[in-house]
């Protein structure tokens, strides 16, 4: 892989960090701006709303602007939201910040994927994707749990100071790194732009992202407190059981797009979407046995994340086809549909567990699943009918 692509995946690391990183800190954070739990929670809603308006609009917006250009711009935005946020000097101004970094979040992973993909052939390009997805999966792993100690000893600022670091690594290696020659589309005027949110392939497309990646949600949303209330576990434990997790997350972002690559994107989403559907209702069948749930969380992290470069680059192919020349819009349209998949199943876990128990996540969690699948073949049907009257060029 190109050297390009470390850099990407460093970047992507420092914007994953600050994503995840602020679960672990709404307790410290309304304690010390003495807020509810709920209104410091927003610092992670307000994140994501962020990312879904961000992506897709100021992709579309900077259209223009090329790409390397674009990215290094992008970086500067996010080390600006991230220091804004270290010195806020109260609520209404650290949620300013924080919806302020997701816009950024959103278009960096629209652009690095599109980058990613001009670096590599086109038989690696869900290997290039994964390997930006790589930086996100590895916050999960070590920089959420580091960023949330540091958060804790030494105050939220830190972390976010941590962040600013960490951000100024990935525009130093991405300025060095990136190559200024990358290939650049025309803008997309408006036309296009509405194509690919009315365009039916994608939009279907954009469904199996946020029903497949989102259905993991309903369940992963209320991991901790179904380990201790469930299963029995020490709060030390809990910790030792997501880090399990996150390790897995990382191997099955690798394999999942080893697998696009090797099988087309369709065959891997399938298999990708039963393996989660079968661990999630495993998950519930064995969730109050400690040994047999630490096993099926191990196997469960590399199922829910391998989806990601799949996605992705599907969405990439489609808009190929159907938007040539707003690829980057449909990018972030997608980047937009994971957060919405992120935020629909936090919502329906959180009713599942108000009506039937924290036991009955990982049930409902597995069928939404499980109907990802189906979208998903029916979008396989509909690339073969697309293929069978695509005319042929003469010889």
């Amino acid at each position: 892989m190109p050297l390009a692509l470390w850099a990407l995946t460093i970047s992507a690391f420092a914007v994953g960090t600050t994503e995840f990183v602020i679960v672990g800190l709404i307790p410290t954070i309304a304690a010390d701006l003495g807020v509810s739990l709920p209104s410091a929670g927003l610092l992670v809603s307000l994140y994501a709303l962020g990312v879904t308006i961000g992506a897709p609009v100021l992709t579309a917006l900077a259209g223009r602007v090329p790409r390397k250009t674009l990215l290094l711009a992008l970086l500067v935005l996010f080390i600006a939201g991230n220091a804004f946020a270290a010195v806020a000097p109260g609520y209404n101004s650290l949620i300013a910040a924080r919806f302020l970094t997701g816009l950024a979040h959103g278009v960096f992973f629209a652009i690095a994927s599109t980058i990613a993909t001009d670096l590599v052939s086109r038989d690696r390009e869900s290997s290039a994707i994964a390997m930006v997805f790589l930086g996100l999966t590895v916050a999960l792993v070590t920089g959420v749990p580091l960023g949330t100690w540091i958060g804790q000893s030494f105050g939220w600022q830190s972390t976010f100071l941590g962040v600013v670091a960490l951000g100024l690594v990935g525009l130093v290696a991405s300025a060095l790194l990136v190559p200024a020659t990358l290939r650049q589309g025309e803008a997309p005027g408006l036309r296009a732009q509405a194509r690919v949110l009315t365009e039916p392939r994608l939009l279907l497309v954009y469904l199996i992202t946020a029903v497949g990646y989102g259905g993991n949600f309903i369940a992963f949303t209320y991991l901790a407190p179904m380990l201790t209330d469930v299963t029995g576990l020490g709060t030390g434990a809990v910790s030792l059981v997501i880090l399990l997790y996150g390790a897995s997350v990382a191997v099955g972002n690798i394999v999942g797009g080893k697998l696009a690559d090797r099988m087309g994107a369709i065959p891997a989403l399938t298999l990708i979407f039963v393996g989660l559907s079968a661990v999630l209702l495993a998950l519930g069948l064995v969730l109050t046995s400690p040994l047999a749930t630490i096993a099926v969380i191990a196997i469960w992290g590399g199922f829910a994340f391998a989806n990601v470069p799949p996605l992705q680059v599907y969405t990439v192919q489609i808009a190929r086809e159907v938007a040539p020349d707003a690829v980057d819009v449909a990018s972030g349209l997608n980047i937009g549909a994971f957060n919405l998949g992120i935020a629909l199943g936090a919502w329906a876990g959180g009713v599942s567990v108000d009506t039937l128990g924290l036991a009955a996540a990982p049930y409902l969690g597995a069928a939404v699943v499980a109907g990802g699948i189906r979208l998903t073949r029916l979008s396989g049907r509909l690339d073969r009918r697309a293929g069978a009257t695509r005319p042929v060029a003469a010889e």
